[in-house]
């Protein structure tokens, strides 16, 4: 929270304990637009409190608080709504104010204002890719639709390994701007990795394949579909109606491409206010934000098999992913956003709770991590339930 550390750079910045630090001023680093919020967001109102220390959540034989579960998920701040109000609000490594990024949630976020566009008219997702970015026409994207964008059932030639120094992630890294060049050459930015990713040897659709480049084609589509920059239509359509207290902030590269994939950065209030308009399906104060059907067809559509066949089926065995977000039961009751090193938005309707997390978990992906905080969530609900 404090002041900058004399080792922090755009070299080390997601790297553990610099990424404490680095996580909520990525400004410091990256060139970034800002996501205007509304003229007067409201506080959310507080509810009865809810002790995290008396919350038990099961976990490999032993019963841990959740209190105990915050410091070995690394988190930095943690807030549970329920019925839309503060029933737990920390600030671990992390000021009320702080920007903190959201990684993969970004994919969430950047969903619904698709949903939006969608409901205005202005995209259509069963569409080619090339009818809003014929740029891309001679990639993997030349010849599925955006469906298949959102549903990350893309047929493409990417893996998403963070750790490999040399891999496809590495070049990512550097032509988003993320990574210095270095043992990677640089490219032309991140609309051309992304336009020039080849096509696997499957059809579009088979298999679930988490590509996070394909979230950067969707910011793509969206500003040619609104015909403004990414940020100025979240801000428009989301962020100023749904009531969201501060502005946010998303990382662009060198020339102006906006990180839809993971680049957005959020106050945990605002991620919590976010999380709260989906639970409430799309409606802030009478004002229907994001299309309630756009909502539901999250959570009662998506492909099961598709999932089944993809790398993360493990993590959900019974789940489907849809629009950009996660659904790991077949009711569709809870629905998931998350972002590598611990970035979570948790919504579970029939508890009416929504919980967010932000965290500087030292590994990108850890699986072991994500199901202890997903145990976390789950015990949380549960005791809100009874």
């Amino acid at each position: 929270m404090g002041d900058k550390s004399p080792e922090a750079s755009l070299a080390n910045w997601r790297q553990h304990p610099h990424s404490i630090w680095g996580f909520t001023h990525v400004h410091e680093f990256l060139p970034v637009a800002p996501i205007s919020g509304a003229v007067s967001g409201g506080m959310l109102p507080m509810g009865a409190a809810l002790d995290l220390a008396d919350v038990p959540v099961r976990w490999q034989g032993e019963v841990l608080s959740a209190e105990t579960v915050l410091g070995l998920t690394h988190t930095d701040g943690l807030m549970v709504l329920q019925d839309g109000a503060r029933i737990v609000e920390r600030y671990l490594n992390q000021s009320p104010e702080a920007r903190h990024i959201v990684f993969s949630v970004s994919k969430s976020i950047s969903a619904m204002l698709a949903g939006v566009l969608v409901e205005q008219g202005l995209l259509d997702p069963d569409a080619p890719v090339t009818r809003y970015v014929p740029e891309a026409g001679h990639s993997a994207y030349g010849d599925c639709t955006v469906r298949h964008v959102l549903d990350m059932t893309v047929s493409i030639r990417f893996t998403e390994d963070y750790l490999d120094p040399l891999g496809d992630v590495a070049r990512y890294r550097v032509a988003m701007g993320w990574n210095p060049p270095g043992a990677v050459s640089d490219v032309e930015g991140l609309q051309a990795f992304v336009a020039g990713l080849p096509k696997a040897m499957y059809e579009h659709g088979h298999r679930f394949h988490y590509v996070s480049p394909n979230t950067d084609m969707l910011g793509w589509i969206l500003e040619r579909a609104g015909g403004a920059p990414f940020a100025t239509l979240l801000s428009r359509a989301i962020w100023q109606p749904a009531g969201m207290a501060t502005g946010a902030i998303i990382t662009l590269d060198r020339f102006g491409a906006p990180r839809t994939a993971g680049g957005i950065c959020t106050t945990l209030s605002d991620l919590a206010r976010f999380g709260e308009l989906i639970r409430s399906d799309g409606n802030h104060g009478g004002n229907q934000v994001v299309p309630k059907k756009w909502i539901d067809d999250i959570r009662h559509n998506g492909d099961a098999l598709a999932w089944s066949r993809g790398e993360m089926a493990s993590l959900f065995p019974r789940g489907r992913y849809r629009s950009k977000w996660y659904v790991p039961q077949p009711s569709g009751e809870v629905i998931c956003a998350i972002g590598i090193h611990g970035q979570w938005i948790y919504i579970d309707s029939g508890a009416n709770v929504v919980v967010v997390k932000q965290s500087s978990q030292p590994i990108p992906a850890d699986d072991h991590l994500d199901r202890l905080t997903l145990a976390m969530f789950e015990a949380i609900a549960g005791a809100l339930k009874k």
